[in-house]
């Protein structure tokens, strides 16, 4: 990309600078280093952006319970504003005028890159080459790309015999493309890498204890082991661990592209299901049922504003900020079992629970007269009996 991008940019002598963000993927950064110093680079950024990840992204998305189209929890999609927020930090930094990404003309990264871009640095330029004629007309798909690589020793990642896409964090792990384009074919055994196949998983469970102060994670106990994991990396790393071993957290989706069309994707994502499954029950635990409507639906656009690459526009903010509002009492422990790619929920408490047992007790009057209830029932049924006396008149005119 930047050896085509020289001959984009009207400048005499052009710097190139290029950025490696670690979010948590399997990688060589040394290596990532010399290749981009070999392809031209006169700086090379490698940055640590895991912790932030965790607690600026992550830990957001999971008080918002944030689920695109009811199963995608979106580990590839808020992970792409923290790498362009850093992307810009560096630009601005080192006085740059134009930024570059690798993203298609076809997909939603694109869009969430250069978004965050502009929303951070308006003036900025964006330097797109599949988006470019003479690029996409010279490289057309993934084989041309491959060969051009081969030719001139460039390493790739993806190779013939594993002709998809492939986008890692500590998040998931996303695959799409090549051989998955056609939602008929199954997944290759050998494609996960995350998570191991639920059948050759462990026959013990893990039983596990998470502790959440205002919505997020805060604590992770392993009940039998007796081991904590306390900082939010740790916490996300550990329960990686857990629900890999166990296979939790597979799906394989047609969802629907921002930018119009449908595509088929395959993710593993073991620790953000394990603590959706658990955000839930202590939410729904410590909330008042009609805020936790209002919240519901905000989850819901939250989702789509991610997905879209909406995550720095005023409307995101704003239901943002109503979220983690929401979330001031969603505190307590979860004690959970991870076993053989599921997530069973035990067991729970929270010093702001809204369950009162005595109140719902059948064994135990408390505060409640029962011949309350027969009023309750006459007045919500009023609204029946008259749409069943309209039918009624309705059915007799036929």
């Amino acid at each position: 990309l930047m050896q085509f991008s020289q001959r984009l940019i009207n400048n005499i002598n052009p710097r190139f600078i290029a950025l490696k963000a670690n979010i948590g993927q399997d990688e060589d950064f040394d290596a990532a280093r010399k290749k981009a110093e070999k392809l031209g680079a006169e700086k090379v950024f490698i940055e640590d952006l895991r912790s932030e990840f965790v607690q600026e992204f992550i830990w957001p998305a999971l008080q918002a319970n944030a689920v695109y189209e009811d199963r995608y929890l979106l580990g590839t999609s808020i992970a792409r504003p923290c790498i362009a927020r850093r992307q810009v930090q560096i630009a601005r930094r080192e006085g740059a005028q134009y930024v570059s990404h690798g993203a298609t003309g076809k997909g939603n990264d694109q869009i969430r890159f250069e978004l965050t871009c502009y929303a951070l640095y308006p003036q900025v330029q964006i330097i797109a080459p599949w988006r470019i004629p003479e690029f996409y007309s010279r490289f057309r798909g993934r084989t041309d790309l491959m060969e051009y690589a081969e030719k001139h020793g460039i390493p790739v990642p993806v190779t013939p015999k594993a002709p998809w896409s492939m986008d890692a964090n500590l998040m998931h792990i996303s695959y799409e493309s090549g051989i998955l384009e056609n939602p008929k074919n199954h997944a290759p055994p050998d494609l996960y890498q995350m998570t191991k196949n639920p059948e050759d998983s462990p026959n013990e469970p893990d039983v596990l204890e998470i502790h959440f102060a205002k919505g997020v994670p805060v604590k992770v106990r392993h009940v039998k082991e007796g081991t904590c994991k306390e900082t939010p990396l740790e916490i996300f790393c550990y329960l990686n661990e857990i629900g890999g071993k166990h296979g939790v957290g597979r799906i394989d989706i047609v969802e629907n592209r921002f930018i119009g069309m449908k595509s088929r994707g395959i993710y593993e994502t073991p620790g953000g299901t394990i603590l959706l499954h658990a955000h839930l029950d202590i939410e729904t635990f410590t909330m008042d049922r009609e805020v936790r409507k209002i919240k519901q639906s905000l989850g819901i656009k939250f989702s789509e504003f991610i997905y879209n690459g909406f995550w720095y526009s005023p409307e995101c903010d704003f239901v943002r900020h109503c979220i983690d509002k929401s979330q001031e009492s969603v505190e307590g422990c979860v004690q959970l079992s991870v076993f053989k790619g599921q997530v069973y929920i035990l067991g729970r408490e929270s010093p702001k629970s809204l369950y009162n047992e005595e109140l719902v007790s059948m064994d135990v009057q408390g505060d409640y007269d029962p011949c309350d209830a027969s009023g309750f029932i006459r007045i919500n049924a009023v609204r029946l009996r008259e749409h069943n006396r309209l039918q009624g008149a309705a059915q007799k005119k036929l």
